[in-house]
Parts: C-alpha cells; sequence; structure tokens
C-alpha cells in the first residue's frame, strides 16, 4: 500500500470510528479484534511462561511470545490488504472499516463522559464506579478530586496510546502497521507488569510497548497544545510549560507527555500519588495547578479532547493529499 493510499484509509478510518465508533451489537456477536489478539496472548502465556523455568529462560520466552504473536497478526492484516488490493478504492474503503476498529475515539470519549455524569448524578459512589471502568486504581481510595484527575489521566493517556498510536502506525504502515501496533499494545496491558509472574516474561513486551508509542506520545502533546490554543479558558503556554518541565519525570516514558500537557492546558496538577490495589505509588505531579479537580474540569478535558481529534484528522486528511500531489 502506497503512503498515500495509506493516509487516504487513516483519514476515513479516523471519520468512521467517531461517528459509529464499533457497534455493541457487533461485539456481542463476533468480539473485537482486540479480544481476538487477548486469546492468542493468553494462550501464549500458558504455553511458554512457566513457573518452573529461571529468570532468563522467561525472558526469552517472552521474546519469543512476542515474535509470534507480531508475525501471526501481521500475517493476517496483509493477507487481508492484499486480498482487499485488487478492489481499488472500494478495497480502500473496506479497510478503513476494518480499521477504524482499532481507534477509540468514541469509545474513550463516552467512557470519561460516564465519569462526569456519575458524579453529578451519584456522587462520590457513582463516580467511583465509573472511574472504575477505565483505570486500575483503587477507586475506594479516590474522592472526587482524585476520581476527576484520574478520568482526566486516563483521557491524555488513552488519546495517546488508543487514538494517537493507532492513526500514526495505520498513516506509516496501513492495516498491518495498525494491527502490529494494536497487538504490541495489547500484549503490554495484559503481560507487561512487573508482578512475579510476568516480569521476566513481560519484558519485551513492556519494551517494545515504550518504543512503539515513543513518536505518538510526542504528537499528542501537540495537538493537545493546539486544542488548548483553540479552547477558551485554556492554556497552550500552560501545556508547553508542563510538558517541558514535567514530562520526563512521568514513570511511563510515554504517559507523561499527553497527561502533562493536559494538566498545564488545564491548570491543573495531575498524577502525583496513587493507590493501585493495596500499594500506594509515590509519581512525580505533572502540571503546578490545583489538585482539587471536579466534573467541571473532566468536561474542560474532554473538550480539548475532542477539538484534539478533529486536529488529527484534518493532519491525517492534509497528509493524505499531500501525499497523493507529491505522487501524480
Amino acid at each position: 500500500m502506497s503512503l498515500s493510499d495509506s493516509l487516504l484509509v487513516l483519514s476515513l478510518a479516523l471519520a468512521v470510528e467517531a461517528a459509529a465508533g464499533y457497534p455493541h451489537r457487533l461485539y456481542t456477536w463476533i468480539g473485537h479484534p482486540v479480544t481476538w489478539i487477548g486469546q492468542l496472548i493468553k494462550g501464549l502465556d500458558r504455553g511458554l511462561n512457566r513457573d518452573d523455568r529461571s529468570f532468563g529462560r522467561r525472558r526469552a520466552a517472552g521474546i519469543l511470545a512476542l515474535l509470534t504473536l507480531l508475525a501471526v497478526t501481521g500475517a493476517v492484516a496483509w493477507a487481508v490488504e492484499m486480498l482487499l488490493r485488487p478492489f481499488g478504492l472500494i478495497g480502500l474503503m473496506i479497510l478503513a472499516i476494518l480499521a477504524s476498529s482499532l481507534i477509540a475515539q468514541r469509545s474513550l470519549h463516552d467512557h470519561v463522559v460516564a465519569v462526569s455524569k456519575g458524579l453529578r448524578e451519584g456522587g462520590i459512589d457513582g463516580g467511583r464506579k465509573a472511574v472504575s471502568m477505565i483505570v486500575g486504581r483503587n477507586p475506594q481510595s479516590l474522592d472526587e478530586a482524585g476520581i476527576s484527575r484520574a478520568a482526566i489521566e486516563s483521557l491524555a493517556e488513552n488519546f495517546s496510546d488508543g487514538i494517537v498510536a493507532p492513526a500514526f502506525w495505520l498513516g506509516l504502515g496501513g492495516l498491518t502497521g495498525a494491527v502490529l501496533y494494536k497487538a504490541a499494545n495489547t500484549a503490554d496491558s495484559m503481560i507487561g507488569h512487573r508482578t512475579p509472574r510476568h516480569e521476566a516474561f513481560g519484558w519485551a513486551a513492556a519494551r517494545f510497548d515504550d518504543l512503539v508509542n515513543l513518536p505518538a506520545s510526542r504528537l499528542a502533546a501537540l495537538l493537545i497544545l493546539g486544542a488548548a490554543a483553540l479552547n477558551r479558558g485554556a492554556s497552550p503556554q500552560g501545556a508547553w510549560r508542563a510538558v517541558w518541565r514535567d514530562a520526563s519525570h512521568h514513570r511511563s516514558p510515554n504517559a507523561g507527555w499527553p497527561e502533562a500537557a493536559m494538566a498545564g492546558a488545564l491548570g491543573l496538577r495531575l498524577a502525583g500519588p496513587r493507590v493501585y490495589g493495596d500499594v500506594r505509588v509515590e509519581d512525580r505531579w505533572m502540571g503546578d495547578g490545583r489538585a482539587e479537580a471536579n466534573a467541571g474540569d473532566i468536561d474542560r478535558a474532554l473538550a480539548i479532547y475532542r477539538t484534539a481529534c478533529a486536529l488529527l484528522l484534518g493532519l491525517a486528511a492534509g497528509s493524505a493529499l499531500l501525499a497523493w500531489i507529491i505522487a501524480h
């Protein structure tokens, strides 16, 4: 697939997903590509990650699992591209519909809206219930400010790895590029944790996910900064200052970029100390504003998010047009 074709597919996929999302009825009927990838990862984990092996052998098994995952998912995606290639524009449109399932603009928006609505209609308990659907921290440890910050942090981080990153790799490598990214990202979310079972086996998945998310996290921060410039009451200068000062202090090499940008744009402090299960994580704060966030701040973050998604679509469409002009 040429660059102009892949960028056209990206533009169409972003538009389709923003308009329709992934239909719930389709999910109940056939599942979702991420669930299919997840089943493969579970099988590799069961078959290769054996407790009686040494740390080094389990790490080597994790590398083999990641390579197997990428080979299988990449081969399937490439085969689909080859099957649709003779159909020209119709084939590209079908690829765009398929690729839209790998982008999560609409579902992320709806999940974060639910947290704002939960706080307003159900108080702390309603907010805790809604936010527990999108974050891994202990919801019982969160007050209103903690719930609001958690929702905004999840919005910023998932804008990067759930939207900008698959879009980046879709535009660069077509459906195959997006599927390979999604496989790597799903592997990280499932086995890339520092637990006794996965510290060795998930090492390769975690490091590879860090690598493939590097460009998208920086682009996501720039899109949030641009969106802040277009939203009344948001601060692009604050976003820039927070990214420059705080992004590299996050425990993740990537999550700090969009989180810091969102914190600075809203005049908030995000990240900081958090509780996962019974474990307290002492992270640095992103931004230098107030920590007492509320449902109104979630709504402001969503406005920035929607603008950033529109900017991403505009960037994709403009790049597609430029690539087509250069090719012709």
